[in-house]
Parts: structure tokens; sequence; C-alpha cells
């Protein structure tokens, strides 16, 4: 085996590190699990730090928080939904962050084990950028339209709701308006039509957004790898700061663009 070539490759899936009984741990969801407690540990600390008078750090997060709440109401155009979105939307952006973010620390990639597969021998790190991996992505662009989806059902209630998509109400007044005005017989089954192609577009933006993140970040580690096998020492640096900017860009962008469709759908179309 020693004289064997070990195969160490960026894959477009995360590979199993462990199993809890039938449950695959990958070394995306490890990654994913530690950004989460970075997170959890952040926000104790700095919840029992709080002052009525700010000072420090805490001064320097609530300026950071007031230039998001800024961006935010020129989204929503309301600070009342920028305080309500906020919570939710500023979750997505640090997780996002400090995933990206953590797929550039050193070990990461580098650090794992080598198993025998098909009479190869294949590197698996034990640690890899969660949002590398395009499960971790279509999960978090699922669950933020689902849950643009369950404000929206909340701010305009279920019916109204419901019609945007399937346009129940214009089936329904084709016999009320067909004496006044016969073209309604085409007219709202058009109407209806056009709900269909809302449920269509509802799937592209999983899509859209799970495969931007997935493709940006992914690519990075891809670039990356290739500079590091050219030359491990020097080269790799410009393009480290470069995906430390992508890094933050991708996350923001990921965060708009849940706050412009939880705004979209929490607004009746009348207004």
């Amino acid at each position: 085996m020693a004289g064997e070539e070990i195969i160490h490759e960026n894959t477009l899936y995360a590979e199993p590190i462990a199993h809890i009984g039938h449950f695959e741990i990958t070394n995306a969801l490890a990654t994913s699990t530690v950004a989460l407690v970075i997170i959890v540990i952040l926000g104790i600390v700095i919840n029992r730090n709080i002052k009525k008078v700010p000072t420090g750090l805490q001064n320097g997060l609530e300026m950071i928080i007031e230039g998001f709440l800024g961006i935010f109401d020129g989204i929503t155009g309301s600070r009342k939904k920028s305080l309500q979105f906020a919570p939710v939307v500023l979750a997505f952006f640090f997780f996002i962050l400090i995933n990206n973010w953590m797929g550039l620390l050193p070990g990461v990639g580098s650090i794992g084990q080598i198993v025998e597969e098909h009479g190869q021998l294949i590197f698996i790190p034990y640690l890899r950028g969660a949002t590398a991996d395009l499960n971790t992505t279509l999960a978090l662009a699922t669950l933020g339209v689902v849950l643009s989806h369950i404000m929206g059902v909340l701010a305009i209630g279920w019916w109204k709701y419901l019609n945007k998509f399937i346009n129940i109400k214009a089936f329904l007044e084709i016999p009320k308006k067909i004496k006044k005005d016969p073209m309604v017989i085409l007219v709202n089954p058009i109407k209806a039509f056009v709900g269909i192609i809302e449920v269509i577009g509802e799937m592209a933006k999983i899509a859209s957004l799970s495969f931007r993140l997935f493709g940006n970040v992914f690519a990075g580690e891809v670039l990356l790898a290739s500079m590091s096998a050219i030359l491990a020492y020097g080269v790799p640096i410009p393009f480290m700061f470069l995906e430390v900017l992508v890094g933050l860009i991708q996350a923001l962008i990921f965060a708009m663009l849940i706050l412009t469709y939880l705004t979209i759908n929490t607004t009746a179309e009348e207004h």
C-alpha cells in the first residue's frame, strides 16, 4: 500500500465519516454542526453582556445590526417589517457566512482518513465546507422559501394566499360576470393558469438559491485546490482573500433574496 496513489479530490457530494446506527454522518454535516455551535456560543456570550449603554463589542455589533436594518428597510419599505424578518434573515446570513469561511480554515479539507474503495485509496476529510455540498444549500433554500410561504399565509390569510397559486376565485366569478362580460370565460381561466406559472416560479426559486450558493463556494474550493497543487506556498494567498470576499457576498445575496421573498409573500396583491 505504500506505493499506491491516494486519491484526494473535491467531490460534488459530502463523504460519510461515521455512522450512528443507520444514520450517516457526513463531513459537511459535521462542519454545519460546528458552525451552529459557534453561533449558539456567540449568542449566549453576547446576550450575557448586553448593557443599556453599549460599549466596546456591543457598540460595534449594534452598528452592524443598524446597518443591516437600513439595508432591509430598502427592501421591505417598513422598519416594522425589517425588525420582524431580521432574526430569520440574519440567522441565514451568519450561518452561511460561517460555513463559507470555515471551508478556508487550515485543516478543513486536509485532515481526514484514508479508506479503500474499489481497490483505490481515497482520502476523505473529516470536515469540508458545508455550503460546498448541494444537499446543504438545497436544504437552506427549501427552508427559506417554505418559511416565506408560511409567513405569507399568516400575514394575508390562507384563502387570499391560496388564490395566488390556484385561482379558485377566478373560476367562481365566471357565473356572476358572464352576462355582463362574456370575455370573462376566457380571461379568468388565463388568470388561473398564471397561478400555475407562479407555482413553477416557486420551485425555480429553490433551484436558483441552492445552485448559486453551491456553485460559487464549490468553485472556490476547486480553485484553491488547483492553486495549491501548482505551488503550495504564496500562490493561493490572494485567492484565499478573494474567497473570503466571495463568501461574504454570497451569504449576503442569499439573505437578501430570502428577505425579498418574505416581503413579497406577506404583501397582499391589492397593495
